[in-house]
């Protein structure tokens, strides 16, 4: 029984140092001395959805604004709101690890100058890489200085004994505000303006007076514009929650009920034709071939719609995912010329092929 023991801890021991040996590191492509490993992209859509947040903060004479302006519905409590007024798709390029391909340098090759993009996507060979085109991103309007309504309070106003008195003291002055401007506009002031110029500079000084001091009553609303980019990768044609909408708290998770949802559809144009089969019937395991793997995009509609079936935008996108893989012969790239080849970013089609004698 002791002997027994000693082998299972000998035995115990051996596989936890032989455990404490090994580590597992995640797959990276790339360059080395003796080639290259690749992969093909895949085609994901980039969303850029445009989200209006509007906060609403009540005024200081909310509660008077019935009483003294006869304002009606006037809020009494502040508020936050949330609304989509507008989506942008556009289609991007990401590693797909189910194509990764190995290139081997030797001498008869002269396809050792290989551009990888940072995922590991191959880009080109003999040439530099296009600039991936990457979207601006949004900028919302310059904020518009809005007035300090108690720089208008006159002594009377700002020295009233309580909140009341101040808002009627306050909507008095709103009213001489709107009698000055009649009586400028029917030229019955005292002090007329020379030209209409001037004429325009004061009444534009009226209104601005009287929406500052109504703030007072009516409450501030500022509205901002703010974009969020939701990046989804098709993988058939499908229809799926996109995002998900909260009046209240603004865009939320697509498994978030708090939302209402909003859809993207993706179609397959299916604009390829069928890849050639064998014509015996019978499916053999191709070996692996020298040469460079590249996509043969198709192409894809995809379409974002609202909870109520409200189309809100629609674009015809190239789908690397919609298409097949080709090989380019490794002859392309012998001794005998040397061949430049850019791939596109975004499907990983061939975007351009050139060769030239060597010199």
């Amino acid at each position: 029984m002791k002997r027994l023991f000693s082998i299972l801890v000998f035995l115990q021991c051996t596989l936890f140092g032989l455990q404490a040996q090994t580590e597992l590191t995640d797959y990276r492509p790339g360059m080395t001395a003796e080639g290259a490993v690749y992969f093909l992209p895949k085609t994901a859509i980039r969303v850029s959805v445009l989200v209006e947040k509007k906060v609403y903060t009540p005024g200081e004479f909310s509660n008077f604004a019935m009483r003294y302006l006869r304002l009606r519905d006037v809020a009494q409590k502040p508020s936050t709101t949330y609304r989509v007024v507008g989506v942008k798709q556009t289609a991007v390029g990401v590693a797909d690890t189910s194509k990764a391909y190995a290139v081997k340098f030797n001498a008869k090759t002269v396809a050792a100058n290989l551009a990888l993009s940072d995922d590991g996507c191959l880009l080109a060979i003999n040439a530099q890489a296009s600039k991936t085109q990457v979207p601006a991103p949004f900028r919302s309007a310059p904020k518009v200085k809005t007035l300090n309504p108690r720089s208008f309070m006159n002594e009377e106003i700002l020295a009233a004994g309580s909140t009341a008195k101040m808002a009627e003291l306050t909507a008095n002055e709103i009213y001489d505000l709107r009698e000055n401007r009649n009586l400028l506009i029917k030229g019955q002031a005292d002090f007329m303006p020379s030209d209409a110029a001037q004429m325009k500079m004061m009444l534009d000084r009226l209104e601005q007076q009287e929406l500052a001091m109504r703030t007072l009553f009516t409450g501030t609303t500022v509205t901002d514009t703010i974009e969020t980019i939701v990046t989804f990768v098709p993988a058939g044609s499908q229809r799926q929650v996109l995002f998900r909408l909260s009046e209240k708290l603004g865009l939320v998770d697509a498994d978030d009920l708090s939302g209402v949802p909003y859809y993207i559809n993706v179609e397959d144009m299916d604009v390829l034709p069928p890849v050639a089969e064998d014509p015996s019937g019978k499916s053999k395991k191709k070996q692996p071939e020298a040469g460079i793997y590249v996509n043969v995009a198709g192409r894809m509609r995809s379409t974002i719609t609202q909870h109520d079936d409200t189309v809100m935008d629609v674009e015809e996108l190239p789908a690397a995912q919609f298409g097949h893989v080709e090989l380019l012969s490794g002859e392309l790239f012998n001794k005998r010329y040397t061949t430049h080849l850019w791939l596109n970013p975004v499907s990983g089609a061939v975007e351009r092929l050139e060769g030239e004698q060597p010199k």
